[in-house]
Formats: structure tokens, C-alpha cells, sequence
């Protein structure tokens, strides 16, 4: 049986950035956090995706926040990492922790 909780490296990825953006976890800032911080890029179609993906799975909700002059009139969807979400960071941290242990100094 598949963990309910699995999550793929990107999906991981997102939900740290939008943790770390707390309440400015807007797609364009998620983008801009994974492309400096995570030093890859990452096209808008992908990580839309992975959104979507991720609020399916119940990992992250989204609201909808004012309209802005600069998005012409346009709403936001602003992203909130659920409960579940933090299981499934949590989850994969311990693994990648399992997984490390002893290749120190194989790795560094």
C-alpha cells in the first residue's frame, strides 16, 4: 500500500517555500523563493501543477486574496501548507535522515 504521505522532490520542495512564505505563499513568490534558494529553474506551468497536485493530495489549501491594479483587478490564490502537508515534510525528512546515515563520509 502506498504511503498516503509520500511526496516527490519538487512537491517537497514547494512545501517548504510556501512554509517558509507563510502568508506571502503566492505562486509568483513560491517560483521566485524555489529559483534563488533551491538555485533551479522552474517554468509557472510546473509548478502551477505541483500546486494543484498538492492541494489534491490535501497538502496545501489556497483562499483567495484581494485583486491587485497590477494583476488588473485579477485575484490572488494564496497557499497555506495543511497539517497533512507538515506530515509529509516530516515524513520525508526522517527518511532522507535514515537514508544518509553513515555515507558522511562517503558524501560529506
Amino acid at each position: 500500500m502506498a504511503d498516503a504521505y509520500h511526496i516527490g522532490e519538487f512537491e517537497q520542495l514547494v512545501l517548504l517555500a510556501s512554509l517558509r512564505l507563510e502568508e506571502t505563499a503566492y505562486g509568483i513568490e513560491i517560483r521566485r523563493v524555489l529559483q534563488e534558494e533551491g538555485q533551479r529553474s522552474v517554468s509557472r506551468g510546473a509548478l502551477y501543477k505541483t500546486l494543484d497536485r498538492l492541494c489534491d493530495k490535501h497538502m496545501l489549501e489556497w483562499e483567495v486574496s484581494d485583486s491587485t491594479p497590477e494583476r488588473g483587478g485579477l485575484p490572488r490564490r494564496r497557499f497555506r501548507v495543511t497539517p497533512d502537508g507538515v506530515t509529509a515534510l516530516r515524513r520525508s525528512k526522517q527518511t532522507l535522515a535514515r537514508l544518509w546515515d553513515g555515507l558522511e563520509e562517503v558524501l560529506g
